[in-house]
């Protein structure tokens, strides 16, 4: 998959600085300065810009266009702003990061202090709403015609519902004794695969494609995105904090539940004794020692074949689209999703 990788972060990273002048552009900083530089903070901290990159993959596979023939600002037989969609998106998913850190009381993201901890607690809640808001603003900024934007907007509601519905089930799974590897496959589709799915369908409802391309493109998503939260779930034990830009194991010290540790449970390891759940006394060898009892009761590989399989699933939804470079990329980002290190 090197050549895969290598060819995935090529191409990710020439969208993504298409994406990053196109966030500068539409959300610049002004009155009142504060809220607007706390909105802009974690999307200025970096991040690799995945989802919107997927969205601007999937137009240019829909139209059948080799990478940047085409200009994003006017895409397709309508003139269609793709670059507004990929910014919804992107902000989307700011807002999460956001109102997710709050919610953990996470110190760190990306590398940085997390908006609450940079800004307060207040400014923090507003830039997500903000966020939330101005995602809504760029999606009809888009300027399909009217029925595809209704229909867009309808998809980015959804989205955004399922997404809390995701976060409310997490939480709640913090205080239940058993949960089901079911039930986190669904939480895990509702809070993080549902806004990869969006960043697929979306191009695809945009650029009026055949209903059966907008299926498709959805279950890619969703597949993918199941992929990524495992992938997730997985560095989160296996990756150095310094990498990870946030402390290594903490889905363990919070007592969240992930696929690794509802397989565990199952195989008879006692979970939630594996690390103590005081953040300053966990120790890198704390952590060491719970990631080999993961890895002996057969937890982490497990998880890494589950991964896998929805990667394939995901990809084989992607031959409705035209054959092109567009489409390969789409393909190997489903394989760099679940190898990818950070």
């Amino acid at each position: 998959m090197s050549a895969g990788r290598d060819r995935v972060e090529r191409a990710v990273e020439r969208r993504r600085e298409l994406v990053n002048e196109g966030i500068a552009e539409m959300l610049p900083v002004q009155r009142p300065e504060r809220l607007y530089e706390a909105s802009r903070y974690l999307l200025d901290a970096g991040g690799k810009r995945l989802r919107p990159a997927v969205l601007l993959l999937a137009a240019e596979a829909i139209e059948g266009v080799e990478p940047f023939e085409g200009d994003y600002r006017s895409f397709g037989t309508d003139d269609v702003d793709v670059m507004a969609a990929a910014v919804s998106i992107e902000v989307i998913q700011s807002f999460t990061l956001i109102h997710d850190d709050i919610m953990d009381d996470d110190d760190v993201r990306r590398g940085v202090p997390a908006v609450h901890r940079e800004y307060d607690l207040e400014t923090a809640i507003l830039a997500g709403d903000t966020l939330y808001s101005k995602a809504f603003e760029y999606m009809l900024d888009a300027d399909a015609p009217a029925d595809r934007t209704v229909r867009a907007l309808d998809e980015l509601a959804q989205t955004c519902t399922r997404i809390c519905e995701g976060q409310a089930l997490d939480v709640e799974f913090e205080e239940r004794p058993t949960v089901a590897p079911e039930e986190y496959l669904d939480m895990v589709e509702f809070k993080t695969a549902v806004l990869y799915a969006a960043a697929a369908a979306i191009p695809a409802i945009l650029l009026g494609a055949d209903e059966e391309v907008v299926e498709a493109l959805r279950g890619y998503g969703l597949d993918v995105g199941r992929a990524f939260q495992i992938q997730d779930d997985l560095l989160d034990l296996t990756t150095p904090s310094e990498t990870l830009g946030k402390q290594r194991g903490s889905d363990l010290i919070e007592g969240k539940r992930t696929i690794v540790s509802l397989h565990a449970r199952e195989q008879g390891v006692d979970v939630d004794t594996l690390v103590p759940h005081e953040r300053e006394s966990v120790t890198e060898a704390d952590i060491d020692d719970a990631v080999a009892e993961l890895s002996a009761a057969g937890s982490i590989e497990y998880a890494r074949e589950m991964a896998h399989e929805y990667v394939e699933r995901g990809k084989n939804r992607l031959t409705v689209l035209p054959e092109g470079e567009a489409r390969e990329t789409l393909v190997d980002i489903a394989d760099y999703l679940v190898e990818r290190e950070y």
